[in-house]
């Protein structure tokens, strides 16, 4: 009886000790792993491995938390010297892809191959780009989480009643709300803003990133009245932005921050007067112009914030906010400009001016339209460096004729 029993354990043994010598001669070692934030300019992922046939092939694979149709991960081929045991690196450049707002999580994991053909996956692990040059303190409501290290708790909570407010309007004006909760990244002032950012342009004092549901903005405790406008601001920018969200999605500017600037309620009063200077002297840019993009010039942008909100505010009246969740609705299935207004409203963007224009009590545009006609207009600083340029260059091209006459000895 002992020895059928020793023999039942042998049998039973047998497999476990074959499938462990197919390992020893199999196994890739997978040894470390690891990631490392350079906030806010580059991720350095790291790891070390080994295998008895000689590793010859590293792969490191990521993907970037994000709102998207489809999980999309990359695949990078990391340089390394082969041999049985490695340790490779790599790092993301974030100043040639456009950066990441702070709080995003980063999913890695490690694709490693051996000499005989063996290749293991590792299992995933996950990096926060968090920018940690402040401390942070977080409040959070419904929907919003806001991250401050500037000012007291009052300061945050008014700022986040802010944004509920705003997505409040949203809701009721257009019908459009969150598709996922979004985190406010609140800096103390402008220059720790940019600090944050890749490459920001000087007078950036907000920014929305409607793909990672995430809003960073410079606000000190003393500007918190501009500051509440800026959260409503940029939180318009990211729920339309995640309305329309898609392969085809695409709005024109001016209906872009006309539904922005009517998140924050009633316009600016120095945006109003402008806009009135305009009207009264018939200075107003077409609906067509400020589609694409808005001028350089300081005062000409702010009037074609001030018309895009009129010109909002135009269609929410005379049409309701259906049919502006409609025109949102005809836009992410990638329609041009003209044809989504045609679909939704009947008329084209030339025909929504003259409506606009005559609700305005104006007549037909003048032509040209005042101003700098859209993106293609040259800025006039660009004109007096032209004439600087060429007056620079027919004084030398005199002066060379000269030196050559004195030499000849004309």
């Amino acid at each position: 009886m002992k020895r059928l029993c020793l023999l039942l354990i042998l049998i039973l043994l047998l497999p476990i000790a074959f499938s462990g010598i197919g390992l020893a001669q199999d196994d890739i070692t997978f040894i470390s792993s690891s990631a490392v934030a350079q906030f806010p300019v580059a991720i350095t992922f790291n790891m070390e491995a080994e295998a008895a046939a000689g590793i010859t092939d590293v792969d490191l694979k990521y993907q970037v938390e994000r709102l998207s149709l489809v999980p999309v991960s990359c695949r990078v081929d990391v340089d390394f010297t082969p041999g049985q045991r490695v340790s490779a690196s790599w790092t993301w450049n974030l100043l040639e892809t456009g950066g990441l707002p702070p709080g995003v999580e980063v999913e890695y994991w490690w694709l490693i191959e051996d000499a005989a053909g063996h290749q293991i996956e590792t299992s995933p692990a996950t990096i926060k780009f968090d920018d940690l040059r402040y401390q942070w303190d977080s409040l959070t409501s419904d929907e919003v989480t806001l991250f401050w290290y500037g000012g007291d708790r009052s300061f945050a909570q008014e700022l986040i009643d802010a944004a509920d407010e705003a997505l409040g309007r949203l809701a009721d004006d257009i019908g459009v709300s969150l598709e996922q909760p979004v985190r406010f990244y609140i800096y103390a002032s402008t220059q720790d803003l940019q600090g944050a950012l890749v490459y920001p342009q000087e007078w950036t004092g907000g920014v929305a990133f409607p793909d990672y549901g995430t809003i960073a903005i410079g606000i000190s405790p003393s500007n918190l009245e501009w500051g509440k406008r800026a959260i409503a601001h940029e939180l318009g920018h990211l729920v339309v932005h995640q309305a329309v969200s898609g392969p085809y999605g695409d709005l024109p500017t001016w209906l872009d921050e006309g539904l922005a600037q009517n998140a924050e309620g009633q316009l600016r009063s120095d945006l109003q007067q402008r806009l009135e200077q305009a009207v009264a002297h018939d200075t107003l840019f077409s609906v067509r112009s400020i589609a694409s993009s808005f001028p350089a010039d300081r005062e000409e942008a702010e009037l074609c914030y001030a018309e895009s909100y009129s010109v909002v505010q135009f269609l929410l009246n005379s049409y309701g906010s259906d049919k502006m969740l409609e025109l949102l609705d005809v836009f992410k299935e990638g329609s041009a400009y003209d044809n989504a207004l045609l679909a939704v409203y009947g008329f084209d963007m030339d025909g929504l001016n003259a409506l606009w224009r005559e609700s305005l009590g104006l007549g037909p545009q003048p032509t040209p339209t005042p101003g700098k006609e859209g993106a293609s207009a040259m800025p006039s600083s660009y004109i007096v460096l032209i004439v600087v340029v060429a007056l620079l260059m027919a004084l030398f091209i005199y002066l060379s004729l000269r030196l050559v006459r004195r030499g000849r000895g004309v």
